[in-house]
């Protein structure tokens, strides 16, 4: 069950980022919360089928997507970088 479950985190996660999603952008989509899906992402909690139906909409996959054997990503520790905006020059 854990690689089933695992798998379902893999392919949100990486789906999310594909698309360009922040965590509570798609749990807002999907209408969960982002601890949730969070947990999900790590393939530490179990999904509903009326969840991954809503997360493939979300991510406009059909719910099988989902379910396709991946492995998570290795976890780093703190919180992501935000993205470098380049200064407009003043004038």
């Amino acid at each position: 069950m854990d690689v089933v479950l695992e798998s379902i985190g893999a392919n949100v996660h990486r789906l999310r980022v594909r698309l360009g999603l922040t965590q509570e952008a798609l749990a807002e989509a999907a209408n969960i919360s982002t601890g949730f899906l969070q947990r999900l992402e790590r393939g530490k909690t179990n999904v509903g089928v009326v969840v991954l139906v809503r997360l493939a909409d979300a991510l406009a996959v059909e719910p099988g997507a989902l379910l396709r054997r991946a492995e998570l990503p290795e976890a780093t520790p703190g919180r992501p970088r935000k993205a470098r905006t380049k200064r407009q020059p003043q004038g």
